[in-house]
């Protein structure tokens, strides 16, 4: 069996947690900026309301556990946060939630002469996002696509 990452680690410590407090696990990172290390979890809920106290009961709940289980043998910081307005597309809940919005996707290396498509989001469908441009329908593999986001119009 293949060893765990720490992202794999904490999503599991976490995910029924955050789950059981009307709350959902967005994403996990760990990340080294500069000299220092970051674990960041991510949650939101239905509402896009995410407090501070969410924040604290997730951090207060995780600190208990990773101490328990110590994962990560390195100094670090935890920031448990919202994704933000501009929520990066995920899961394939993520694509069928974003249906018919405005979406932008960075791509690790050009299609079609593009390392940007904006559109309007028409679906995932087997690892295919199509995205119509407007005079035209993109269809870029999602293993293509470095970041996809909802694009906010105000």
């Amino acid at each position: 069996m293949a060893k765990k990452s720490v992202t794999e680690i904490i999503e599991d410590l976490v995910a029924d947690f955050i789950a059981s407090q009307g709350m959902e696990l967005v994403d996990v990172e760990f990340v080294k900026e500069g000299q220092h290390r970051y674990l960041r979890i991510f949650i939101d809920k239905e509402d896009d309301k995410i407090s501070l106290d969410d924040c604290k009961l997730v951090s207060d709940y995780l600190n208990d556990k990773i101490d328990q289980l110590d994962p990560i043998k390195e100094n670090y910081f935890l920031e448990i946060s919202s994704p933000g307005i501009e929520r990066p597309l995920k899961k394939p809940a993520d694509y069928d939630k974003n249906v018919g919005n405005m979406v932008q996707a960075k791509l690790y290396t050009p299609i079609d002469g593009r390392k940007i498509v904006e559109g309007t989001l028409l679906g995932l469908n087997n690892n295919i996002v199509s995205i119509d441009m407007g005079n035209e329908k993109v269809d870029l593999p999602i293993d293509k696509i470095s970041l996809i986001k909802p694009i906010i119009q105000l």
